[in-house]
Formats: C-alpha cells, sequence, structure tokens
C-alpha cells in the first residue's frame, strides 16, 4: 500500500498542499492514505507525521513530494528512513533533489546509502574540528565548554545570605541569575560549602 505524506510550513492559509496532493494522487496514493501537518519541519511534534508513521504497516511504502517535506535535517531523515527499513517499509521521493530515492529498488537504496555516507562523514568532520578546535584553545590558555553560571563574588554573596532567616532562597536565586539546583549545589540552606562550592573557590 503507498501511503503519502505532505507538508506546508505556515498554517495561515498562505500556502497549499494542493500541488504535492495531485503530485501524490497522480503517483498512485489513495485520497484517504495521505497525511499533512501545516508546521515548520523542524517541529518534533509533527502530529500528521507521527499518524502517518503508525499507519505504516510493512510491505508499505511512504511517498513524499519533496525530500525535505518529510525530515527536519539529514540525520533526522536518515535515522527515520532506517526506522522504516527495519519495519519492511519503503521510502519513494517524487522530485527535487531525492527524486532518485525509492528504497524499494536497489538503485534506490544505493542513492539513500550515499546519503547515509555523506551524513556520517559530515558528522566526523564536525567531530574532528571540534576536537582540534579545543585543543587549539587550551594550547593558548583557554578552556572549551559552557561557562559557570555560579563565579566565586555571587558564591561568597550567596554564602553569606543563605545564613541570614530573612533571606528568601528565590529573591537571591533572581539577583544572583541561577536556578535553585544551581545555589544548592554550590551552598547548603545554612550557608556552607558544598563540593561544587569548594571546586569554584579553589580555582579563583
Amino acid at each position: 500500500m503507498l501511503i503519502g505524506y505532505m507538508r506546508v510550513s505556515k498554517a495561515d492559509g498562505s500556502q497549499a498542499t494542493d500541488l504535492q496532493r495531485d503530485a501524490l494522487s497522480a503517483a498512485g496514493v489513495e485520497p484517504a492514505h495521505l497525511y499533512e501537518d501545516q508546521a515548520s519541519g523542524k517541529r518534533e511534534d509533527r502530529l500528521g507525521l507521527s499518524s502517518c508513521l503508525k499507519a505504516l504497516r510493512p510491505g508499505d511504502t511512504l511517498v513524499v513530494w519533496k525530500l525535505d517535506r518529510l525530515g527536519r535535517d539529514l540525520r533526522h531523515l536518515i535515522n527515520t528512513v532506517h526506522d522504516l527499513t527495519g519495519r519492511g517499509i519503503g521510502l519513494k521521493v517524487l522530485t527535487g533533489h531525492g527524486a532518485a530515492i525509492d528504497t524499494t529498488t536497489a538503485a534506490g537504496k544505493l542513492v539513500f546509502g550515499i546519503f547515509a555516507a555523506l551524513s556520517e562523514f559530515e558528522r566526523e568532520l564536525i567531530a574532528e574540528r571540534t576536537i582540534a578546535g579545543l585543543a587549539s584553545a587550551r594550547a593558548r590558555g583557554r578552556k572549551g565548554g559552557r561557562p559557570y553560571k555560579m563565579t566565586a563574588p555571587k558564591l561568597r554573596l550567596a554564602m553569606a545570605s543563605m545564613g541570614q532567616p530573612e533571606t528568601k532562597v528565590d529573591d537571591l536565586c533572581q539577583e544572583l541569575g541561577i536556578t535553585r539546583q544551581t545555589l544548592y549545589r554550590h551552598v547548603s540552606p545554612k550557608g556552607e560549602l558544598r563540593r561544587d562550592g569548594l571546586k569554584l573557590l579553589s580555582r579563583s
């Protein structure tokens, strides 16, 4: 059975699925087997796509107008197709750059395999550049990673404030720009240093 999926980015009526619907119908998808979303492709909570994927059964083929109608990005697309392949479901793309993809055929599987290999190659390149960048930064005396929200001056203020009975924790956190979790990782309710607090002061 052929199952079709359509998507447009805007739900305000400025975009329509008519072109996609006509193309999917011409490819043999019955109207009762069409699913659609009016949402950005970057969204994970696409109800139409979720319903479509649940409706697919082994031996079915998912048909999309263009490749970008289905995936948020190449990695999401590859993961989706791997999941479908594991369930015995094919994917067919009608037009655009992915029009050669039809995982129900040997040639289509080869094309998608090339896509997957390129995606893995891209991930490895990004990882290598990240590692090289961190190593270069360390060589210049800089450390990578996110900056600490809690600083030594903030910690000292927190220690002094937490020991006062009139201190309101929420107000203190707001003043310091930190969360309650961050605060309590560094100091106790009585203002005593905890492990993270000791580490922070030892670095300052």
